[in-house]
């Protein structure tokens, strides 16, 4: 089954279609930047370019940074205020002239990691962070995914976690990486006080440099890096649309 996965982020849209029978993309990616603001006309646009560049026909996934709920925006912390109750399957799918499945961005991460990655065949609870712009959260509990799971509470240092201790902190504090894990460290520690996950999966841009900053990070629960990096995304998305007519 080949699927078109699209993941809308903070930086960049990026999409590539995936066999979603083993996870692997089929072409390279198509990345356009992120638009400024990110309102719903002009991140439809990109999923149409997006489409256009690989002549796509068939069903797509996309992973959104916001809470989806039955395909409907919930939330806008990273994207325009302008998207909350935004139907974005209906938008998507008069792009794309397709069947469309939309799923919060981590949970599609999430996904692709539980399928084919460092989380395959892994039991009990299972937490996949994903390190960019922001950080992004999933849940697995055996197997199974917990949508739309979110803590925006959490703080590090008396600042929210989401800016303290992303990818965005790491390179706009010029943080050294024991810096950074340090802050990543608390945001961890808090994650494993609510949820007392047997796994923890790194995933995201960050994800690329583990080997300069997991040492430094002291949680309890066993710690690996995603296998799909940067593209999980992308996989995971188009694993949320398969059953979807020609899917």
């Amino acid at each position: 089954m080949h699927i078109l996965g699209i993941d809308v982020g903070a930086t960049d849209i990026s999409g590539a279609p995936v066999d979603t029978a083993d996870g692997s993309l089929l072409a390279e990616p198509c990345e356009i930047e992120t638009p400024d603001p990110a309102t719903p006309e002009a991140i439809a646009a990109i999923v149409r370019d997006i489409a256009r560049n690989f002549a796509w026909h068939g069903p797509a996934g996309v992973g959104f940074p916001a809470v989806i709920a039955e395909g409907t925006v919930q939330t806008a912390v990273n994207v325009d205020k302008s998207w909350v109750g935004v139907d974005a399957v209906a938008l998507f799918a008069e792009q794309t002239g397709g069947p469309v499945a939309v799923i919060n961005d981590a949970d599609a991460a999430g996904l692709a990691e539980m399928a084919f990655g460092a989380g395959r065949d892994r039991p009990g609870k299972v937490v996949i962070i994903t390190i960019g712009t922001g950080l992004g959260i999933s849940l697995f509990d055996e197997g199974q995914l917990v949508p739309n799971v979110e803590f925006p509470d959490i703080e590090v240092r008396g600042e929210k976690a989401d800016q303290h201790a992303s990818g965005h902190a790491l390179k706009e504090n010029n943080l050294s990486w024991e810096a950074f894990a340090s802050r990543l460290d608390e945001y961890l520690h808090q994650v494993q006080e609510r949820v007392q996950p047997d796994l923890i999966i790194l995933g995201g841009g960050v994800s690329e440099e583990h080997d300069n900053f997991m040492e430094y990070l002291t949680v309890d629960a066993e710690i690996v890096p995603a296998s799909f990096r940067n593209a999980a995304g992308i996989v995971g998305a188009a694993l949320a649309a398969r059953g979807l007519d020609g899917g």
